[in-house]
């Protein structure tokens, strides 16, 4: 997820940390971590890129599996309401995001996120919160550790480390490519760890990215350009 952050913002407002933090506290208590129960076939990318501070677009790409064929292209852009707020980026995200996944025709069984699930210092990155509106399966792929600590993992494609967290694997470091950097991992909602980091693997055609989040990533700057 690429986010727009403007140092010379004020503070954030007690108030809306406040109210921020206690919905995080809700939805943690919502949480569901399982093997997914369903039959893959459709698999959606999705990510988000800032035009300036106050306008946002998301774009949603869905692929067959395993084909990794794409089947649609969606992107909806609009005005952002929350300031950016360290730990909070997903508030300020997931309402876009939403609108252009209204767009798609056909919806998918899994959504893979360009950003974090539960590798997040309260468990909430932004594809838990999509899986959490949604009711829908979901998982994170980013490519930079938010919180927890890792070894790097071996230099060669399908090398896996754990990121641990409190205690706790809340990610798996997985190495898509021969020698270049890894990826992150983690489970969003109605997901588990293992078969997260199987998808993520069995996306990784050419390139370090899953090809789902790759070509979110590609389309939203193309989108942006039409705006």
């Amino acid at each position: 997820m690429a986010y727009y952050r403007n140092f010379n913002a004020p503070p954030p407002d007690p108030k809306v940390l406040a109210r921020l933090t206690e919905q995080q506290r809700q939805m943690q208590e919502r949480i569901i971590l399982q093997k997914p129960d369903f039959d893959l076939k459709l698999i959606a990318g999705c990510d988000s890129s800032f035009i300036g501070e106050d306008t946002i677009l998301s774009a949603f790409i869905l692929l067959s599996y395993p084909e990794l064929e794409v089947v649609e292209k969606v992107w909806h852009h609009g005005p952002v309401e929350l300031p950016y707020i360290p730990g909070f980026l997903a508030f300020r995200e997931a309402p876009n995001l939403l609108k252009a996944y209204e767009k798609l025709q056909q919806k998918p069984d899994l959504i893979m996120v360009d950003g974090h699930g539960i590798s997040h210092p309260r468990r909430l990155g932004i594809a838990t919160h999509l899986g959490l509106h949604l009711n829908k399966p979901t998982m994170g792929v980013a490519k930079k550790v938010l919180v927890g600590k890792y070894t790097e993992p071996a230099a060669t494609k399908g090398a896996v480390s754990p990121l641990i967290y409190k205690d706790e694997v809340i990610a798996n470091v997985l190495r898509t490519k021969d020698k270049v950097k890894p990826v992150f991992v983690s489970p969003g909602h109605l997901m588990d760890l293992e078969s997260a980091t199987e998808i993520a693997m069995a996306c990784a055609i050419k390139h370090k990215l899953p090809e789902p989040t790759r070509l979110a990533d590609h389309y939203a700057a193309v989108f942006k350009k039409l705006v």
